[in-house]
């Protein structure tokens, strides 16, 4: 959600705090790039089963989305770091947003929607500069409201976004959501020609190929990306993948599927901003992040043996919630080992890895949904929140008994 985090920088020591005016257009920005970023994701799946692709094509239209990340994400950050510029990457991820849903539109073909998540994918590449230069808006010791407030935001585009995707395809055709993408993503653009270009003092802080290897090598960092892998996949199989294709297969029309969304997001929402926090005091990092892996392999693996678009919801609850669990915790562990002037770099390796989960994940899942049928996905998606619970329990057993907390 997947639910991918921002890129903290204490380079806000050397910009003076934003005024509330500003923190909002740049707000509104955010809302308006996710918005179009978001509004086709739950018929994705179906509209290229629409189109006559096999599964597997399914799952390549969304594994590129991940694979184009893994690309784009890293070169991003570190050019926008070099050139001391945030304004061009705003832009040129409101561009691309758009130029996806533009694609689409091509024609009726599984190789424009490929070509069209593509873009999508470099899109999202250019978030971690949203979050960077938001984050110059606020002192140094307000950086953590800062991300607060920018998740938030985007969990409320993706929600509403999503939403309203499968009633305009009900009402208005495939193409609805694509056009409408497409219209906020020029809508933000001319927006964001306003927002004025925040040069910052060069620091410690940016990205530098030297410091990669030394950072990498941390053992924490290393086995919460490989965590952090396990669980996107887990989340675009399901959710941003194909559990929509499950819901339509019950029975369910496109319209509803805006309720599968609610049902998955509002949980989802709510552990992410509560759930570790209230579950660390019981059972500690370590417990929660076995509960929410083996709890998501548990409603990931039933969604199958679901018999009705209810029954398939309430799996969606189970689903979101679990999943919010993990997402805090693993983002908290990245860092938690970094000194802090090595942390943005952390963060970036830390993006970059995930996005390996966002990509192989559906397209594995697409090739043994071709061989077993959409019960074969969903039993990838089971079994790898499983091997991470076990992880889990495993990797983190030293920092539990050191009794080091990591805050959500």
């Amino acid at each position: 959600m997947a639910l991918s985090q921002a890129k903290v920088s204490t380079q806000a020591d050397a910009a003076p705090a934003g005024s509330r005016s500003a923190r909002f257009f740049f707000l509104v920005i955010v809302y308006l790039f996710w918005f179009s970023s978001y509004i086709y994701v739950p018929v994705l799946s179906p509209y290229v089963e629409h189109l006559g692709a096999s599964y597997l094509m399914v799952g390549m239209v969304l594994g590129v989305y991940g694979l184009m990340q893994i690309l784009f994400r890293m070169p991003i950050g570190i050019g926008s770091d070099y050139l001391n510029r945030r304004r061009p990457f705003i832009w040129l991820g409101l561009i691309a947003s758009g130029a996806s849903c533009l694609l689409f539109l091509l024609g009726p073909y599984p190789g424009w929607a490929l070509a069209g998540r593509a873009v999508s994918g470099i899109a999202a590449s250019a978030w971690v500069v949203y979050s960077v230069m938001y984050a110059g808006y606020f002192p140094k010791e307000e950086a953590g409201r800062a991300m607060g407030m920018l998740q938030f935001t985007m969990v409320i585009a993706q929600l509403t976004s999503m939403m309203l995707s499968g009633y305009m395809v009900e009402h208005w055709g495939w193409n609805a959501p694509f056009w409408a993408g497409a219209a906020v993503a020029a809508l933000a653009l001319l927006i964001g020609l306003r927002l004025p270009e925040k040069h910052e003092v060069r620091g410690e802080t940016a990205i530098k190929l030297g410091e990669l290897v030394p950072v990498i090598r941390e053992p924490v960092l290393v086995k919460v990306s490989l965590l952090s892998v396990l669980a996107h996949c887990v989340l675009f199989i399901t959710m941003f993948g194909y559990t929509p294709n499950q819901a339509l297969n019950l029975g369910a029309d496109k319209e509803s599927l805006g309720w599968l969304t609610l049902a998955f997001m509002l949980p989802h929402a709510a552990a992410t901003l509560y759930g570790a926090r209230v579950f660390g005091r019981w059972l500690g990092d370590r417990g929660t992040l076995v509960l929410g892996f083996a709890g998501s392999a548990l409603f990931t693996l039933l969604i199958p043996a679901m018999p009705s678009f209810g029954a398939l919801c309430a799996t969606q609850i189970g689903n979101g919630f679990m999943q919010g669990l993990i997402f805090p915790l693993l983002l908290g562990k990245s860092v938690s080992d970094i000194h802090p002037h090595k942390r943005a770099t952390a963060m970036g390796f830390y993006q970059a890895v995930y996005a390996l989960g966002m990509s192989g994940g559906p397209f594995v899942a697409g090739w043994m949904s071709a061989v077993y049928g959409l019960r074969g996905g969903f039993w990838l998606g089971g079994i790898a929140a499983g091997f991470a619970a076990l992880l889990s329990f495993i990797w983190l057993r030293e920092k539990d008994r050191a009794s080091v907390k990591i805050s959500a």
